[in-house]
């Protein structure tokens, strides 16, 4: 499944015949016989896709601690999680298991990503009828940490499960929300200048109230790309309004892993149709983001990821120094 990932292959035969046309090369893998199309259909129907989803996990304690993402650096000391999903279009007539709507199949794949190394430090799938907040509720929670997440995750009975955990969020605010303006905090002189309001606001609607007592900060950001005011709603106090604004910027990291995972690693299109060979197919995938980013960090060169998945592809079978291939490839 990993070469299938990595050579781009369509379909089972794709997996099979390029692996047989490897010949002597599958010994260095530790493999003595290519597969054969029936045996991979098999193993994907019933081989647990769970092993796959523990062996992510597995990697991720060692392979994560490489793949550090350079992005702002924060003064804060909370580790910071990004927290969103994407849906994945199914066929309903091929994938009759993934109902979503009448005449489409879809799931939804539920992640956090870890800030620092733009990894998933959690994934729920569920089906496609799954609402965004529904399918935060199982997300592991870390003390102190902060959640970053977009306005679907406005959910005062999850806020209030997370603020009752001692985890921070800044989330998006629902323009349909009542409130009263409690206090309106001073901006200091040295803010971004996209930093419009900084206000500490206590909820009046009978039913957000009773799931969310406490009083929430609230900062406007004037977001100049979208020519638009976002505003953001968090429990966190004390931080600066540039701090809460950079941190609801930084949501755009959560975007370009879906985006990176979907267009350089193929999961719009399945080789095998039952839900555990979906599975399989989607967390090979994870693993094979997660080895390519550790990668892209232990090397000298620049790597794009498009352009290192490419050029792997490319020399997959050629036996050279890893270290050596990754700091000068040409």
């Amino acid at each position: 499944m990993l070469f299938c990932k990595f050579a781009k292959s369509q379909s089972l035969r794709d997996i099979s015949n390029g692996l047989r046309s490897a010949t002597g090369n599958l010994n260095n893998l530790g493999i003595s016989k290519a597969p054969s199309k029936s045996t991979i259909s098999y193993q994907n129907k019933n081989r647990d896709w769970e092993l796959f989803q523990e062996y992510y996990y597995q990697l991720l304690k060692s392979l994560g601690q490489q793949a550090k993402f350079k992005g702002v650096k924060f003064k804060i000391k909370s580790k910071i999680f990004l927290l969103d999903s994407t849906t994945i279009s199914l066929c309903l007539s091929l994938f009759d298991w993934a109902k979503y709507k009448t005449a489409k199949g879809a799931i939804k794949m539920h992640t956090l990503l870890d800030y620092d190394g733009n990894l998933p430090a959690y994934i729920n799938i569920t089906n496609g009828k799954t609402a965004d907040n529904k399918g935060a509720y199982n997300i592991p929670l870390v003390k102190n940490s902060v959640v970053v997440a977009d306005r679907f995750y406005n959910d005062f009975s999850l806020l209030n499960v997370w603020d009752s955990n001692q985890v921070f969020f800044v989330v998006r605010h629902k323009e349909n929300i009542k409130f009263d303006i409690v206090k309106e905090n001073p901006l200091p002189d040295n803010r971004h200048e996209h930093i419009l309001k900084d206000e500490i606001i206590e909820l009046t609607g009978t039913k957000s109230k009773k799931k969310f007592p406490i009083k929430l900060r609230k900062v406007a950001i004037w977001d100049d790309e979208n020519k638009q005011v976002i505003e953001a709603i968090t429990n966190q106090k004390t931080w600066t309004a540039n701090t809460i604004s950079e941190l609801y910027k930084s949501r755009w990291q959560v975007e370009i892993f879906f985006r990176d995972i979907k267009q350089l690693l193929h999961i719009k299109s399945f080789v095998g149709t039952s839900e555990n060979a979906v599975m399989i197919q989607i967390w090979t995938a994870l693993i094979t983001i997660l080895v390519l980013k550790a990668l892209k960090a232990m090397a000298k060169y620049g790597w794009y990821l498009s352009n290192l998945v490419a050029f792997i592809r490319l020399n997959l079978f050629v036996k050279i120094n890893l270290q050596q291939w990754l700091d000068k490839p040409f």
